[in-house]
């Protein structure tokens, strides 16, 4: 899969990005789900709309002490946005009207020859509208100006329109529709053999700026000597790299490559995301390295939520474990504490290693090709079904109008990840808790670290046509 373009929404504090940005990605169809013990107030995100697939970041969060350093922060936030962004959204407060600082942000996106937007905010009715002079943003060049309501959603649409017009991305295909299954109709699509992927293995090495990141990709490459050959990056500041282990090619995704700066802590560490975000689209297997000191913190549970929004196969590299030794840490002890605090990948495997020493680095590629096993694999449909008798015998679906819900049957339907259709009665009728354990089960019976994906489809019977009688 391609990387999402990113649509970067800038502009001066207080024009009502961040309301704008919880707009599109929050009352629009297949946005990101909310995931226990992540924190909501991200400021970026993947979604969905009609069919075009996009990440959305958001510059906002700046405190200037002076209008001099909001001048220049502001302009910080634009430079990064012509750089990591397929397009710009220039976000003014229509109220206010056309300031300097929007004047000079607007200059230097010109500069980044990036699709630019301007989405005037606060623009609440068409009354207002009328009040507004829409007219003075036409002079910042950029072409349509887009009167908004970010509170109210009014002009989103045709906002993400023009969006998605002017990059030009198509639609993807819809998901595969499963007809549900009973004794006298064909069994739903299963997936073959050869439908599995194969070839190399891609894996991106994300992370919080200075948990070691480059460190460790140089220990990979360096110290371990397994690096075959360079290969061209697929963006700007990602570097791909050839790798062997264990009879095994690996293409290692380092998105290293940004420091952060105090001053600008908020900007960078949101593109630091961006960068990540890109990598992971193209990655089957994602490492995502914590800092050994320090993990578990607020901006690791945002990256590991991003991981399995996307569905990826994940492997959690605690770094610098050598000095957490040293402090008295134990292997046992960190699990525990990080499963307190980010209860919602307890799933998957996690690796203790030190970058700087180089120790562990191996495991970590052959944690991952273990993953990718699990994650391309095929699982045979009867021994499916024997664990959902099993399953079923354990523990039954909840009842639905004083009827106990039946699951009938489940096939195997797509790979990467794991997709298998359940047909059953009342699929409303299963709830969150159900559906936990039923996945629960299925992880603890095929010993699954990898994201899977639980479809409950609704059993429906043909109506058969009367016997006539001769």
């Amino acid at each position: 899969m391609s990387a999402r373009p990113v649509i970067a929404l800038v502009g001066r504090p207080n024009v009502g990005k961040s309301t704008l940005f919880n707009r599109l990605v929050g009352r629009r169809l297949a946005i990101v789900q909310d995931l226990p013990g992540v924190t909501r107030d991200r400021n970026y995100a993947d979604l969905v709309w009609e069919g075009r697939a996009l990440s959305l970041v958001d510059t906002g969060g700046f405190e200037p002490e002076s209008r001099d350093r909001l001048v220049a922060q502001v302009r910080q936030q634009a430079q990064l946005a012509t750089e990591e962004a397929a397009a710009v959204v220039l976000v003014v407060d229509g109220r206010e009207g056309l300031t300097n600082v929007d004047r000079s942000v607007a200059e230097l996106l010109r500069r980044g020859k990036k699709p630019l937007f301007v989405a005037v905010n606060k623009v609440d009715t068409s009354k207002t509208e009328g009040e507004i002079p829409l007219a003075e943003f036409y002079e910042l060049g950029f072409g349509e100006v887009f009167p908004v309501s970010a509170e109210h959603g009014r002009g989103t649409q045709e906002l993400l329109e023009a969006i998605v017009a002017a990059l030009g991305i198509e639609p993807a295909p819809p998901p595969p529709e499963f007809e549900p299954f009973d004794e006298d109709e064909d069994e739903p699509d299963e997936v073959t053999e050869d439908q599995r992927p194969t070839g190399d293995i891609r894996i991106a090495i994300v992370g919080r700026p200075n948990v070691g990141k480059s460190t460790f990709v140089n220990a990979l490459l360096g110290t371990e000597r397994f690096v075959v050959s360079d290969i061209a990056g697929t963006t700007r500041d990602a570097i791909d790299s050839l790798v062997v282990h264990g009879g095994q090619r690996f293409v290692v995704t380092d998105t290293a490559g940004i420091r952060r700066k105090a001053t600008i802590s908020t900007t960078v560490e949101s593109y630091s995301v961006v960068r990540a975000m890109k990598a992971m689209d193209d990655a089957e297997v994602v490492a995502v390295m914590l800092d050994a000191t320090e993990a578990g913190v607020d901006q690791d549970a945002k990256l590991l939520a991003l991981v399995l929004e996307k569905a990826k196969a994940l492997v959690v590299v605690v770094n610098k474990w050598d000095v957490a030794e040293k402090e008295g840490a134990t292997q046992d002890w960190y699990r525990q504490e990080l499963g307190k605090r980010l209860p919602f990948v307890a799933f998957a495997p996690m690796v203790f290693v030190s970058a700087r020493k180089g120790t562990g680095v191996g495991q970590v590629l052959e944690r991952a090709a273990r993953l990718v096993e699990q994650f391309r694999a095929r699982f045979p449909t009867p021994q499916l079904n024997e664990l959902l008798e099993r399953v079923q015998e354990e523990h039954p679906a909840p009842s639905a109008g004083g009827r106990p819900v039946k699951l009938f049957y489940i096939a195997q339907v797509a790979y990467a990840p794991p997709t298998f259709v359940i047909n059953c009665g009342r699929p409303e009728a299963i709830g969150d808790s159900y559906r936990r354990y039923v996945e629960n089960r299925f992880r603890q019976a095929f010993g699954l670290e990898v994201p899977m994906r639980l479809v409950f489809r609704e059993r429906k019977r043909r109506k058969r046509p009367r016997r006539t009688k001769e």
